[in-house]
């Protein structure tokens, strides 16, 4: 017989001095209202002890799987405004704590952090470049790896045991920080140094699309001759830039990943924190991937708006019936695309976040470039593209009418490639 949580609680209190017995309770759980209110705060309890099994718990949060590796140790600490543990006891001002403050709590000698593009407190624009500094609260050192230096070098590691790597992705090839992971790889493989890396969700983790980066067009927005969207967790990517020997010369870093806890790759995940200031909202990060496409064009992706990633448009009004106009916003853009100008074209806060087979597309691309009479007349940074791409067939392609899945079909038989190579590397199910 299945219950109901209705039907168990009416069960129970119809006959409480059966149930108190099987369940070896006092005679007083024989009183059917007091029978009612204790199975009431059973099924409650118990309900609340699921919910905590099944909560995803970051790498960073499992303190005691890589305690032992970080005691008596000095460390140094990739991190940023994302380097948080939410399930961590809460901090004076009632938010998460961050990486920094934990464990320099648990008597951790955290001897200096590296930053990545956006700084160390993630409020820097994108591109902008990162001066070292001091953290105010902690007295720390910080170094920036975004700039004119990108790998850390032996002379900043030679007071260093162990690295600790901890910055949250977003899955697409192009967003920096797994390029700041792939330097400090091997930068610690070069230097004799482990690294550790706390692994996070990967909020489009559903979803593989896009053709492989070709060897002609790595740059840090394209180190690894991965997919644009390759579906895996930073962690699990480490794994198989060391395991594939992707690293400069072949080489391997001594690499341990704590893994997510109750994490698959079936979990919906939304970012506790923006990873970055133009990803304000779980929408933006679902759509970077596909809209980071248009920073090589005339069509705004609504930078300079409070909907980046979410609006794109153009000054003309044929091109759709919803306006934005860019403007400069502190910590988000400055001087952006369209500056002062009315752009039209569409809201896109209406469209499914999720969707079968992930949720990549190059729809809008391919309407507004025939919209501009072309992919070769909208895109004006030809070269910024190929290497957000990852190669320079994309304008060809759209101008001479291939649909969506024909450009498709061209990626297909890499990224079925890829997903075999990268199955010993996956972490999670």
């Amino acid at each position: 017989m299945i219950f109901t949580e209705n039907d168990s609680k009416t069960e129970m209190a119809r006959k409480p001095k059966k149930a108190a017995a099987i369940l070896g309770l006092p005679k007083v759980f024989a009183s059917p209202r007091i029978a009612a209110l204790f199975f009431a705060a059973l099924l409650a309890l118990s309900t609340a002890s699921i919910f905590a099994q099944t909560q995803v718990v970051v790498g960073a949060a499992r303190y005691d799987k890589y305690k032992k590796l970080l005691q008596n140790k000095r460390v140094a600490l990739a991190a940023n405004a994302t380097s948080i543990i939410p399930s961590a006891e809460k901090n004076a001002d009632g938010g998460a704590v961050h990486d920094l403050d934990f464990l320099l709590s648990k008597k951790i000698n955290v001897v200096k952090v590296f930053a990545p593009e956006h700084g160390f407190r993630g409020k820097g624009e994108a591109g902008e470049t990162i001066a070292n500094d001091v953290d105010a609260k902690t007295g720390v050192p910080i170094f920036s790896i975004y700039g004119k230096t990108l790998k850390p070098s032996p002379e900043l590691l030679s007071d260093v045991d162990v690295f600790v790597y901890d910055i949250q992705d977003v899955g697409a090839r192009f967003y920096t920080y797994i390029s700041a992971m792939h330097y400090i790889m091997e930068a610690c493989a070069q230097n004799d140094i482990p690294l550790v890396i706390f692994d996070r969700p990967n909020p489009n983790i559903d979803c593989v699309a896009g053709p492989i980066r070709d060897e002609r067009y790595k740059s840090y927005v394209s180190l690894d001759p991965i997919p644009t969207i390759y579906g895996m967790t930073a962690g699990e990517l480490a794994r198989m830039i060391n395991g594939q020997l992707w690293l400069e010369g072949g080489i391997k870093c001594k690499l341990t990943v704590i893994p997510v806890k109750n994490y698959t790759r079936a979990t919906h995940y939304e970012l506790p924190v923006p990873p970055s200031p133009n990803l304000p909202s779980h929408r933006a990060v679902r759509f970077y991937p596909f809209l980071c496409l248009f920073e090589a064009t005339v069509v705004s992706e609504g930078r300079g708006t409070e909907q980046p990633f979410t609006a794109i448009g153009y000054p003309d009004e044929s091109f759709g019936q919803y306006v934005f106009t860019p403007r400069d916003i502190p910590g988000m853009a400055t001087n952006p695309k369209h500056k002062g100008k009315p752009c039209y074209g569409l809201d896109l806060t209406g469209e499914p976040l999720y969707a079968d087979g992930g949720i990549f597309t190059l729809r809008h691309f391919i309407d507004f470039a025939k919209k501009l009479g072309g992919a070769k007349n909208m895109v004006d940074q030809k070269a910024g593209l190929a290497r957000l791409w990852g190669n320079d067939k994309l304008i060809e392609q759209i101008d001479s009418g291939m649909t969506e899945e024909e450009i498709r079909a061209t990626w297909l038989p890499d990224v079925e490639k890829f997903l075999r190579d990268r199955k010993p590397y996956l972490l999670y199910k």
